[in-house]
């Protein structure tokens, strides 16, 4: 059940007070507590009513949220707890609790390599060691896929921050394609992740044109004072990568109608698992193979993935495409005489 952030704090607040035996609480003494709480952590300073208060005991006393709380009036006027070392805060997990925790937690772990989420790691500490604590820990159920030895993490969090801050960052950076390293200004629009590896979009000083960066081949980056950043006018990430398959696109660039065919032993994984949200089928053959359309930009991942499917795929339009299938499929075998 969703609880909002001032019913915590109202919730917490009575916990507190009815902790406290050396006092007696009325009614209007924890609605005074919340009011001064909820001024405290919120800046709100208008009070709350009595039939919230007693809306929230209410809600303690009851099953859920999972509290049971044993709130008790005694001499028809004062409220406190009838187990004297009961604190919501002690409630215990159920064991639907527990293993949702553990996985939450199971998968959580598996992002620790990444900077953006460092502030995450006491966190995940402290709450897999409540976990581990209240039940056998055991092997993990849900995987996900990782590389540990992913270079360029450690750019995450600074181009994350150059982002939001809209400051352009020094960048000694080296393609795959170059021989030199290059040295640019460079100002950061958004990041994307494909398939465990991170890149960085946004605008390169004096090119003119939109880039993306591999996170993995930038050598140093840095500040870089006195230089404008360059506004985020040209692309919505929003939409940028509807009609893409992978990172490489250019601004200009169109989707194009592709068309192949796909033999019976392909036909249900690409049907499963589309190598784009756009794929239907537009024909389905007597021998079980079927022809596919998508429109997507025709870039080095979209062939990259097709070449995987080998001699259970035949690209039929665009001729473009056609044309460099046939030839890196030419190239291929050639490797093999």
């Amino acid at each position: 059940m969703p609880v909002n952030r001032n019913a915590l704090i109202r919730y917490k607040t009575i916990d507190n007070c009815l902790r406290r035996r050396n006092r007696r609480w009325t009614l209007e003494d924890l609605i005074d507590a919340c009011s001064d709480a909820l001024y405290e952590y919120e800046g709100i300073d208008k009070g709350i009513s009595k039939r919230t208060v007693q809306m929230d005991i209410q809600m303690m006393r009851s099953d859920k949220l999972g509290y049971n709380a044993p709130i008790e009036v005694y001499d028809n006027k004062y409220y406190r707890y009838a187990n004297p070392d009961y604190s919501i805060t002690n409630s215990p997990l159920t064991e639907d609790d527990m293993k949702l925790m553990g996985e939450t937690v199971e998968m959580l772990r598996q992002f620790e390599g990444f900077s953006a989420f460092s502030g995450m790691e006491d966190v995940l500490g402290r709450l897999e060691d409540h976990v581990t604590a209240m039940r056998h820990k055991r092997r993990p159920v849900i995987l996900l896929e990782k590389n540990e030895s992913l270079k360029g993490l450690k750019f995450i969090d600074p181009l994350y921050k150059a982002i939001l801050a809209k400051k352009p960052v020094k960048i000694i950076y080296k393609s795959f394609k170059a021989r030199d390293m290059q040295k640019f200004i460079f100002s950061p629009f958004f990041l994307k992740e494909f398939r465990n590896r991170w890149f960085v979009y946004g605008w390169k000083k004096g090119a003119g044109m939109l880039y993306n960066l591999a996170l993995d081949r930038i050598h140093e980056m840095g500040n870089a004072p006195g230089e404008e950043y360059q506004e985020n006018k040209f692309v919505d990430p929003d939409t940028f990568f509807d009609n893409l398959i992978g990172v490489t696109k250019n601004i200009n660039d169109k989707a194009h109608r592709v068309r192949f065919w796909a033999a019976p032993a392909q036909v249900p994984y690409i049907e499963t698992k589309p190598l784009h949200k756009s794929q239907f089928v537009v024909q389905r053959n007597e021998d079980g193979s079927a022809i596919f359309q998508m429109e997507v930009v025709l870039n080095y991942e979209l062939e990259k993935d097709l070449l995987g499917f080998g001699e259970g795929v035949k690209v039929l339009s665009p001729r473009i495409l056609v044309h460099n299938m046939s030839r890196r499929l030419r190239q291929a075998a050639d490797n093999y005489r």
